[in-house]
């Protein structure tokens, strides 16, 4: 994520349109589906997450490996002040595979839509905030990327098994839902954390930063905070009825 783009074209400029697209398509494509019958789409979509989970297994084995060896050999400073190992051949790989990533998952929302499943708004503005912000800290080097990228990596390491065996019609712990939720919104705690400290220390090397990155990332990861613990209490601490999930 913190690494500037090989193409020519701003990553935020892009992913601006590629945003606007997917909204566009978000409201034909339901107004398409509107009297039509829903498509199965199960072997698509077992595909599909098993694709994604074995992305981010992959991409959580090898940045949690980075940063653990970077934190205890310099210590956790560092690993906030990552703007010093951007140009790292491993962190730009996976910066540039992570961005691109964040495009590819927009597919979930089709499924949705195709299968005709609830689109709740937590689901649509979280897939389409993260692309701009991820696109925004791959352009500015943003320090705390780092963790951004990896702590996703991780958390959607086990969403999309989940995802899988859910399509697969495949047993799985019945707490195995709430306990993704649980790491969504402790990720959005320890993004806002690592952001703070970001800029306490912006004066350290590989910790620049300005109000302006400091004030989206507070921004989205606040919002992120708030609408996954308001699902996390409809879904599962509310004590009858059911809500959509999240995603798929």
């Amino acid at each position: 994520m913190p690494v500037k783009s090989p193409t020519t074209r701003p990553p935020r400029v892009s992913s601006f349109l590629i945003v606007v697209v997917y909204l566009l398509l978000i409201v034909v494509g339901q107004t398409y589906m509107r009297t039509r019958k829903s498509f199965s789409l199960q072997r698509p979509l077992i595909l599909w997450s098993f694709f994604l989970a074995i992305f981010s297994i992959l991409g959580t084995l090898r940045m949690w490996k980075f940063m653990a060896t970077v934190m205890f050999t310099v210590g956790l400073k560092q690993t906030v002040c990552f703007a010093i190992y951007t140009d790292d051949a491993v962190v730009r790989f996976w910066s540039f595979l992570f961005l691109l990533s964040k495009v590819v998952e927009l597919g979930d929302t089709a499924f949705i839509i195709l299968r005709k499943r609830p689109l709740i708004f937590v689901h649509w503005y979280h897939h389409s905030t993260v692309l701009l912000f991820t696109s925004f800290g791959y352009k500015n080097k943003v320090p705390s990327g780092g963790w951004f990228m990896t702590m996703n990596f991780g958390v959607h390491s086990v969403m999309y098994t989940y995802y899988t065996m859910k399509a697969a019609k495949l047993k799985h712990p019945n707490l195995l839902p709430m306990v993704i939720t649980s790491l969504q919104i402790l990720q959005m705690v320890l993004g806002t954390i690592f952001g703070i400290l970001n800029y306490i220390w912006r004066q350290e090397k590989g910790c620049h930063t300005t109000t302006e990155h400091f004030f989206w990332s507070f921004m989205l990861y606040g919002t992120y905070f708030i609408l996954f613990a308001h699902f996390f209490h409809r879904a599962y601490l509310r004590p009858k009825g059911k809500v959509a999930s999240k995603s798929q």
